[in-house]
């Protein structure tokens, strides 16, 4: 039924994401979600993200040192950033994923579709690396900060290579080998 009616654009079909301004009272309710706004009816859509924040406090935060702005936000209970929850969210309504390349003065990070093959993903940062896309050298995020080089990921075995079906994942640092 969705593939019939995809031409038509009904408001009802499009992702909403619902940003929630709570009280400086209810700072320690941030990270529950919907429910404990009274929110459960929109947040069992599909197609539905709840984010909730609290303005002053944020504009708080944004005027701290980054040290400072950590222990305020441990004080409240808040986990994330507003920012950084409504990204997350925006992303996975949209079936966004970003992956970084790196070399030795720069990395950047690309955003594609959720799902999307190693080859396509380079094609994504120039269109001759998927034509002459030969492998992927990839390590998660995580696992190289806690590395601390590219190299020391070689030498501990965690650098993988990875053909052109690999499906990239959130967060994938990679180095593409091709030949043009």
């Amino acid at each position: 039924e969705l593939q019939l009616i995809s031409g038509y654009t009904f408001l009802s079909l499009k992702p909403l994401l619902v940003v929630v301004n709570a009280s400086e009272a209810d700072a320690s309710k941030l990270n529950e979600g919907a429910r404990s706004f009274g929110l459960d009816d929109i947040a069992g859509h599909a197609a539905t993200e709840v984010v909730a924040l609290s303005a002053k406090i944020e504009a708080e935060i944004a005027e701290l040192e980054e040290e400072d702005a950590g222990i305020f936000m441990e004080e409240l209970g808040i986990e994330q950033a507003a920012l950084d929850r409504m990204i997350r969210a925006s992303y996975r309504l949209l079936g966004r994923i970003s992956f970084f390349t790196r070399n030795d003065k720069e990395c950047r990070a690309w955003t594609i579709r959720e799902g999307t093959a190693a080859r396509a993903a380079a094609g994504a940062v120039h269109s001759d690396m998927e034509r002459g896309f030969i492998r992927a050298e990839l390590v998660a995020y995580d696992v190289l900060v806690a590395a601390g080089s590219w190299n020391e990921c070689k030498e501990r075995g965690t650098l993988r290579l990875e053909g052109k079906e690999y499906v990239m994942q959130d967060g994938d640092v990679v180095n593409f080998r091709f030949n043009v």
